[in-house]
């Protein structure tokens, strides 16, 4: 199955996802290194990660959105993208509670509770990210279902994308 969203011929949902995954994973370690005695400024600086981590990934489950409603219902790859969704949907909203907790806290570091959180909540990304892999890899949701070791570039026109003795 294609992707419905795509920038100059690659599906944007891919592209969006490494910026809040990359993030959510460096603000969790930025809290553990501060809380065992590191530089104070990290404590900041991983709730400056967690808020544009949850805007990153807000935005790629908008495109992540669009190419599940196009997945066939009553197939493994909509069970698989159902479960993928809602494991990213736990991960934003336990992220999501850390931050409303620091948002107006005298220090914007984070206790031990809001790391065990934080680390929670990234055990379930790795679960999200390994299904969104099966999704792309295993079951070909959001790549051309026409794929071809020798396929032209994706910026050249859809003409030019036509397959000369495609052999299978």
């Amino acid at each position: 199955m294609e992707s419905r969203l795509k920038v100059l011929g690659h599906p944007v949902h891919p592209m969006l996802v490494m910026f809040p995954v990359a993030l959510l994973v460096t603000a969790v370690i930025f809290d553990v290194i501060d809380t065992v005695g590191g530089p104070d400024l990290l404590g900041e600086v991983a709730y400056w990660n967690i808020t544009v981590g949850l805007i990153g990934g807000l935005l790629a489950a908008a495109a992540g959105a669009v190419d599940l409603l196009a997945i066939p219902t009553g197939t493994r790859a909509k069970r698989v993208g159902l479960t993928h969704a809602a494991a990213n949907i736990a991960v934003i909203l336990l992220f999501a509670a850390v931050w409303v907790v620091r948002l107006n806290a005298d220090s914007r570091a984070a206790g031990g509770a809001l790391i065990a959180i934080e680390v929670v909540a990234v055990a379930i990304l790795g679960l999200s990210a390994w299904l969104g892999g099966e999704l792309v890899d295993r079951l070909g949701v959001g790549v051309d279902p026409e794929h071809d070791l020798n396929a032209p570039s994706s910026l050249r026109s859809p003409s030019a994308n036509q397959r000369i003795g495609d052999v299978r």
